[in-house]
């Protein structure tokens, strides 16, 4: 997991936040979360049933297309294949799944563990170019179910009156047994503009 700027859980009782602090690390490890998260807040008040989060995310990653993770050429048949050598591995089971979509199974040939070979009958220029701006995966996509997500999996057992909202570049969470008090979600939007004046 990246290091955060800011980790900070607090409640009254040291033992229990040191516990959420873990429960929290572990969440954002396996939902590989580590590189969007730059500053979190979580406040527990289990005498009033409330969990509260703030995040501000880091700076958002741009789109990657096929063209930033791998060489574009012609295969052996030149005017018949369109060859993929794929530096970055980890996007290859994305980048199948768009390529059988487009072209079907049987023309995407993968004879060794990084190079595809794409047979087509089109023009083999025009496909290079546009195979170069498929786009691949976009960081933001499913941001916010994974976040929300960690939240859900971080917040105590029983705690299913929830609230969240999320910006460009913030999440916030409340949740509570009770019904959530409009002075609970609004100290939640307070601890995020604390996190966003921190140097």
């Amino acid at each position: 997991m990246d290091a955060l700027e800011t980790f900070v859980v607090e409640s009254a009782v040291p033992a229990e936040a040191e516990a959420y602090r873990s429960i929290v690390a572990d969440v954002i490890s396996e939902l590989m979360l580590g590189g969007a998260i730059g500053r979190i807040r979580i406040v527990l008040r289990p005498e009033d049933s409330l969990f509260q989060m703030a995040i501000l995310l880091r700076g958002s990653q741009p789109p990657v297309r096929l063209v930033d993770v791998a060489s574009l050429g012609y295969g052996v048949m030149e005017r018949k294949e369109v060859k993929i050598s794929i530096r970055e591995e980890k996007y290859l089971p994305k980048l199948l799944e768009k390529l059988w979509a487009r072209y079907g199974r049987g023309q995407v040939l993968q004879p060794e563990r990084n190079t595809l070979i794409i047979r087509q009958d089109h023009d083999p220029e025009k496909e290079i170019v546009s195979l170069g701006s498929m786009l691949i995966a976009d960081p933001k996509e499913g941001l916010q179910s994974r976040l929300i997500e960690m939240a859900i999996r971080s917040t105590p057992e029983g705690f299913r009156v929830r609230y969240h909202a999320m910006k460009e570049n913030s999440f916030i969470f409340v949740a509570s047994e009770d019904t959530l008090k409009p002075a609970w979600i609004q100290q939640a939007h307070q601890m995020l503009a604390e996190l966003q004046e921190e140097q």
